[in-house]
């Protein structure tokens, strides 16, 4: 950063309160200014075009393009964007999902104020930053088998509730396919039953009953 030039940042959470928050906080850290604030991913896209700033602070839950896909869409055409993942979601797989798509960091909402502007400034140098119990959680991620895109999906649905029958109408296989999915979901959670899958994928962020 030149001398005298302040870290520019584009804020982007659905809650009115969070956003106003987090900008009052920037506005008074010397060094820092809040160039846009935004409610959802797809404005984020659009205004990061428009603004160019040098970190954004990226909501992870947001209507119409959540933080991931939106943190996807910035960085597939500006390679050197510098994204943080703020969110009141701990989940392994949120964890996961968030590093993977290119976010330089991942932090709590309940993070300190000091926590989250030395990140900004770390992120901000172009490197990344990760807690010790995000790392913790990343690494236990990482030892797990995969779940295919097709497994993700009967998961969703057996986290509403839905039976087999009603998986395969929705997704349009077979009763025996979607059987043969749920067996592979057990065997790769370590779990024995349908309860106890969308109890772990609950519990890691891999579904929500949003």
């Amino acid at each position: 950063m030149s001398p005298g030039r302040s870290i520019r940042v584009l804020i982007a959470d659905d809650h009115p309160v969070v956003r106003t928050g987090l900008a009052l906080m920037i506005k008074y850290e010397e060094g820092m200014e809040a160039v846009a604030q935004v409610s959802n991913g797809a404005e984020c896209v659009k205004l990061y075009r428009e603004h160019m700033p040098d970190v954004v602070l990226m909501d992870l839950k947001m209507p119409e393009m959540d933080g991931v896909q939106a943190t996807a869409a910035i960085l597939s055409e500006f390679p050197a964007a510098r994204i943080i993942l703020l969110t009141t979601y701990d989940g392994d797989d949120d964890i996961y999902r968030g590093l993977r798509a290119g976010a330089r960091a991942y932090l709590l909402k309940d993070a300190s104020c000091s926590d989250l502007l030395e990140t900004i400034r770390i992120v901000h140098t172009g490197k990344k930053h990760i807690t010790r119990e995000v790392g913790a959680k990343l690494a236990e991620r990482l030892d797990e088998p995969e779940l295919t895109e097709r497994e993700r999906d009967v998961l969703r649905l057996m986290a509403r509730g839905k039976s087999n029958v009603d998986i395969g109408d929705e997704l349009c296989i077979t009763e025996g396919t979607v059987k043969f999915h749920i067996n592979h979901i057990l065997s790769k959670l370590s779990v024995n039953d349908r309860t106890q899958a969308v109890i772990v994928a609950l519990k890691r962020g891999m579904v929500s009953l949003g």
